[in-house]
């Protein structure tokens, strides 16, 4: 399929997913990666389990279904930490979306199923670090967009972005292999990125970099993304909330030994609040810290 997010979209996507793997079914994820999953049959039920989840909410939502790849860790410089060259990272990457596309097989009763290739940070999704030149962050995440490309997804998805200048690199990769991409910021709890874009600015900066799908906010409470709301631009744009429960700073989450859950009924409280000043918001999910409970009641269901 060609992704087209329209006005009349509705798209259901999963929680945290390293968070619930971890805490509620007990899986160690070195660097906090899910990709080397997708390596053993184990790894793959338990990821088949993960996602049957969220497609039964999107089947009692009457929505469509966001299947997002398990490969935010899987570029260079973390699948360097776990043993894998760019051989191994084009092998994988690949076949996390030809694993999505047989769990899409599985959910034939919904009539909207995207498989979105997911790019991560090239470093910590909860600190800024440097920022990098545009070109050299397209061509640093291009092998992963090449890869999902050829395993025939239907958009990639950068999450948790921290900077402009890397997400605008994504943009300009994905945009030269024609692969639809959409891009998500995260905020700290003034609502502006990590290294202290407004988040309206660094909306525009990539949006004039080249055709983005859509945009979103993820890993960050809705309260904190409300703060970054400071004009129309904004919140026109923003088309995806992914948000966590949690309250916390991303240094308190960062440091925590305990999994912050939150408080589901004021997470839809307040995800309802921020919906008000975002007329785009075709997509919702969860983040860090969230599982299908939370996204189950987001949608209601």
């Amino acid at each position: 399929m060609t992704f087209v997010l329209s006005d009349e979209s509705r798209y259901v996507a999963d929680g945290g997913l390293e968070t619930d793997l971890i805490y509620h079914h007990g899986l160690d994820l070195p660097s906090f990666a899910a990709f080397p999953l997708l390596e053993e049959e184990t790894g793959r039920a338990h990821l088949t389990d993960y996602y049957d989840g969220y497609s039964a909410i999107a089947d009692r939502a009457g929505a469509g279904l966001l299947l997002e790849a398990p490969t935010w860790r899987a570029n260079p410089d973390w699948g360097a930490n776990l043993g894998y060259d760019a051989h191994a990272l084009d092998r994988v990457n690949r076949s996390a979306i030809e694993f999505l596309h047989h769990i899409r097989q599985r959910w034939t009763g919904i009539d909207e199923v995207a498989v979105s290739g997911v790019v991560g940070p090239r470093g910590d999704g909860y600190v800024a670090g440097e920022r990098p030149e545009v070109s050299e962050a397209a061509r640093y995440h291009r092998p992963q967009l090449e890869a999902f490309a050829a395993a025939g997804a239907d958009l990639a998805h950068a999450m948790t972005m921290t900077s402009a200048a890397e997400a605008a690199g994504i943009v300009q990769a994905a945009n030269e292999v024609n692969l639809p991409v959409a891009i998500s910021f995260t905020v700290e709890t003034d609502g502006r990125l990590p290294d202290g874009t407004p988040l309206g600015v660094a909306l525009a900066e990539v949006g004039a970099i080249g055709q983005v799908a859509y945009f979103g906010v993820n890993c960050a409470h809705p309260d904190h993304i409300a703060r970054g709301l400071l004009d129309d631009s904004a919140t026109h744009a923003i088309a995806a909330l992914r948000p966590n429960a949690s309250r916390r700073t991303h240094a308190e989450l960062d440091a925590a030994e305990d999994l912050d859950e939150g408080d589901i009924p004021d997470l839809r409280v307040a995800l309802d609040s921020l919906r008000q000043h975002l007329p785009a918001v075709r997509i919702v999910g969860g983040c860090c810290g969230t599982d299908a409970r939370h996204v189950a009641a987001l949608w209601g269901v």
